[in-house]
């Protein structure tokens, strides 16, 4: 990944993985942009394309340990499309912090991820 590829950093900066993630950004030298995605919320589109460059399925970026996910979500078997939906309307459902570039994306939960990402 060259020096001027534009990173997107999907941050939540209640999140000391997403805060750590940033921080690495910072220090990195490489050009990004920091979407607070539960102020500046992922359109359809928008989720439809981190998915297919995280190639995961959509529940795959579901949190299934937030509130809002037990009690209108768990255990029902929804479309693809309905969960992005879902994470669309309900942002903190979203996996944090998600790193893409132009080409691919990781969620970047472990510094290892983190650390693979950048050398990728």
């Amino acid at each position: 990944m060259g020096k001027t590829e534009l990173i997107t950093i999907y941050h939540n900066q209640s999140c000391s993985k997403s805060c750590n993630a940033l921080e690495v950004l910072k220090q990195s030298g490489k050009t990004y942009e920091v979407v607070e995605y539960l102020a500046d919320v992922p359109t359809i589109e928008d989720l439809k394309t981190i998915v297919a460059k995280l190639k995961c399925k959509p529940h795959e970026l579901i949190r299934t340990n937030e509130k809002v996910y037990i009690a209108q979500f768990k255990g029902k078997d929804l479309t693809d499309e309905e969960w992005i939906v879902a994470m669309h309307e309900n942002p903190i459902l979203i996996q944090r912090p998600i790193l893409i570039t132009r080409d691919k994306g990781i969620i970047a939960r472990t510094p290892e991820a983190l650390d693979n990402f950048q050398k990728s």
